[in-house]
């Protein structure tokens, strides 16, 4: 089983990159699991037809009571990708981090991966703030390989760094390393000298280099990721062409 956390600032397109990722696995025949970790919540919407999924956190308000079933907490989208959301606390009212943590024990619980038994599960994980429950992928053992989203621009890249930085804090704990980047582009000005000179600070290579893609956005605006709209894209194929990559090395990893 390959865990993979994707980390990126809050609107850097990190929901995008997994959900489309997740599609792109599935396409090549895995069986995925997508966990959003982010208090909106909207992780796997568009592997959902564009339907928002019930959180856990909105489960435990709603029911007041935790979940006893996977089925009530979950819902199977697109290539048979089975899509989970935390959620988070009432605006306000409590700490995001700690509807992660809940929600992993709820899983863990339900004995999730010996039940669906997945080749693949991706964390959708919020990197603006490192701590608490957002660090829970790489330092609880859930995720082996984080991968960074960011583009050229200085706040994406403020917290890619952070990111990159707690991963190496935690390096000689044997918890998850930085398996890479994924550049997302933005078209600003020299984004891909920036990038690289991040990449390089912290002995990381860009694994990705995702265009600013019209497709996207149309599809993202009838519940869709590019795979499921048209898996002859080019921009499709790039997520393909990733996602046998990520495949790939892990297969070659010694055991």
């Amino acid at each position: 089983m390959q865990k993979i956390a994707i980390y990126g600032k809050g609107g850097i397109g990190k929901s995008t990159m997994t959900s489309n990722l997740s599609a792109a696995f599935a396409q090549l025949g895995k069986k995925v699991i997508q966990i959003g970790c982010d208090p909106k919540a909207d992780s796997t919407i568009n592997l959902l037809e564009g339907k928002p999924l019930m959180s856990v956190m909105g489960y435990m308000r709603e029911k007041d009571h935790p979940p006893e079933r996977l089925e009530e907490i979950s819902r199977v989208g697109f290539g048979g990708v089975l899509c989970i959301e935390t959620g988070g606390p009432t605006p306000g009212l409590g700490c995001a981090g700690r509807g992660i943590i809940a929600t992993f024990n709820i899983l863990e619980e339900m004995d999730l991966f010996e039940t669906f038994q997945p080749d693949i599960v991706l964390y959708d994980v919020l990197g603006d703030v490192v701590c608490g429950g957002f660090a829970a992928p790489i330092r609880e053992g859930y995720a082996e390989d984080v991968l960074i989203v960011t583009s050229g621009e200085k706040m994406a890249l403020y917290a890619a760094n952070n990111i990159a930085t707690a991963v190496e804090n935690f390096a000689d704990r044997g918890y998850a390393k930085v398996r890479g980047i994924l550049l997302n582009r933005r078209n600003i000005p020299q984004e891909e000298e920036k990038v690289k000179a991040f990449a390089g600070e912290h002995h990381l290579s860009i694994i990705a280099d995702m265009p600013r893609s019209d497709d996207i956005n149309h599809f993202e605006d009838i519940g869709k990721t590019v795979i499921e709209g048209n898996p002859e894209l080019d921009i499709s194929k790039k997520f393909l062409e990733l996602a046998r990559r990520l495949s790939d090395d892990h297969n070659n990893q010694p055991r």
